[in-house]
């Protein structure tokens, strides 16, 4: 055998040793070959992933036909003036769609696909692995998830089990299962290249797993599995400039879809849980400014009054590192978790309050609280104020005896893009109580490059960081 020959075999016992410690099926006639293999696995898990159909209707059309013939202007005109008349002379055209989607539970016949897939269809079509077809209903939806439930009602389905995302690492092979450009079940295979991925969209709850597998148009709602074929992650989005798969493909981890799945099952929407917190990254510039010794977290802003934040006692500068055991760490996390518990719920969190750790009960409430992300972004031009400031004369300010009144703000300034604006009262910097100009302009002066400023507006104390 020569040296080629040798190299070759060398690298196949390399790969086909690599994939078997992974958890890859491999078949015994791969073995013999050497050649590892993905259709042991695959032979279980297939059947569960669904074709997803739609037809959705399109806007009325203005136009107006008799006997396949447009009508002209004048009567076109007479049957717009009236438009309970002729109702069946107005052409209204539908769109088809294709996705793909996941058998969840095979009794009920539950199917989780993508929000964006469904969305204001008219009639939702199931396909199976095995050819069946069946008619599907929308159980509900959620928008700022992504994620979809239906319902099929079918004999002898598979369904697929969920991983558990904690065990899920970046370079684990994974495997894309969906329904690319609609021509039916396709099988692509890659790596998780990143967890935790967000902003594609901030209006949105993400997290999402991000892989190089193949995702193309139409695998959204397909699944992403590991190695055992347990599902890691729902296909949602691809960033991509044609269209096509560029090796960044992302899916809505399986805990979050089992969340929402809870949700949609129980209610058909999300009813979100709400802190009523107003929260930023605990940056190493921020964490300075506050002076605790901690690395990660969300620190509180701003508590809205009559909320499940204020009830439960969180203050302004609280930086909350935990809830219910998990590790918050970052504002965005926070607003993850929080907005999938259920209203009502009772959790305890974990903060900083100064240098002291301390736990919070609180209840998760509704709409009267709300977890959301504070804009703490710094501008890039301006001095340092970016505002004018004056004594607060006795009196002026209902509830507050001194500190340093905000008599206007630059619009290109730090201060203006970190949150603070006319009429503000400043009360304290970095935690340390200031009365007047001379304090504020003392404790600025010996503060590090981010100053916590606490303000006083409409009732209630609210926390700016400004560079």
């Amino acid at each position: 055998m020569d040296n080629k020959r040798i190299s070759a075999a060398l690298i196949g016992v390399v790969v086909l040793v690599a994939w078997m410690s992974q958890g890859v099926a491999v078949s015994e006639e791969a073995q013999q070959r050497g050649v590892p293999s993905l259709a042991p696995m695959l032979e279980t898990v297939t059947p569960a992933v669904v074709n997803i159909q739609v037809s959705k209707a399109m806007p009325t059309s203005t136009r107006f036909y008799f006997n396949g013939e447009e009508l002209p202007d004048t009567v076109r005109r007479y049957f717009e003036q009236n438009p309970e008349w002729g109702q069946e002379q107005r052409q209204r055209p539908y769109a088809t769609g294709a996705g793909s989607g996941v058998i969840i539970d095979s009794e009920l016949g539950y199917i989780v696909t993508n929000h964006h897939v469904i969305d204001d269809a008219a009639a939702i079509n199931v396909q199976l692995n095995d050819g069946r077809t069946a008619e599907a209903i929308l159980i509900g939806s959620d928008s700022e998830t992504d994620i979809a439930l239906l319902q099929i009602d079918a004999e002898d389905l598979m369904e697929i089990e969920f991983a558990e995302i904690s065990s899920v690492r970046v370079g684990d092979y994974v495997v894309a299962i969906g329904n690319p450009f609609g021509i039916g079940q396709t099988v692509t295979s890659g790596i998780v290249s990143a967890l935790g991925r967000n902003g594609l969209n901030n209006n949105n709850y993400e997290d999402y797993i991000q892989t190089d597998a193949a995702i193309n148009l139409g695998n959204s709602g397909g699944a992403l599995v590991d190695m055992e074929g347990r599902l890691i992650g729902i296909n949602t989005v691809i960033l991509s400039g044609n269209g096509g798969s560029n090796g960044v493909g992302f899916a809505v981890p399986a805990d979050m879809v089992e969340a929402v799945f809870a949700h949609l099952e129980r209610d058909g929407e999300v009813r979100r849980g709400l802190l009523g917190v107003a929260i930023v990254n605990a940056t190493p510039e921020i964490v300075a400014a506050l002076d605790i010794d901690i690395d990660s977290g969300a620190v509180v802003t701003s508590v809205m009054p009559d909320s499940a934040a204020e009830r439960a006692g969180i203050q302004i500068s609280d930086v909350i590192v935990e809830i219910d055991g998990r590790e918050v760490n970052s504002s965005r996390e926070l607003r993850n978790i929080v907005g999938l518990m259920r209203r009502d719920q009772a959790v305890e969190l974990a903060l900083y309050r100064g240098d002291q750790r301390m736990s919070i009960d609180a209840v998760i409430g509704g709409a009267e609280g709300r977890a959301s992300i504070a804009d703490s972004r710094p501008a890039s031009s301006g001095d340092f104020r970016g505002a004018q400031l004056r004594n607060l004369e006795p009196g002026a300010v209902e509830s507050v005896d001194a500190g340093v009144e905000i008599v206007s703000v630059a619009p290109q300034s730090r201060a203006f893009a970190a949150g603070v604006r006319p009429g503000d009262v400043i009360t304290e910097v970095n935690r340390a109580a200031v009365d007047d100009l001379t304090e504020f302009n003392a404790a600025i002066e010996a503060g590090e490059r981010y100053s916590a400023l606490t303000v006083f507006r409409d009732g209630r104390r609210m926390l700016f960081f400004v560079p």
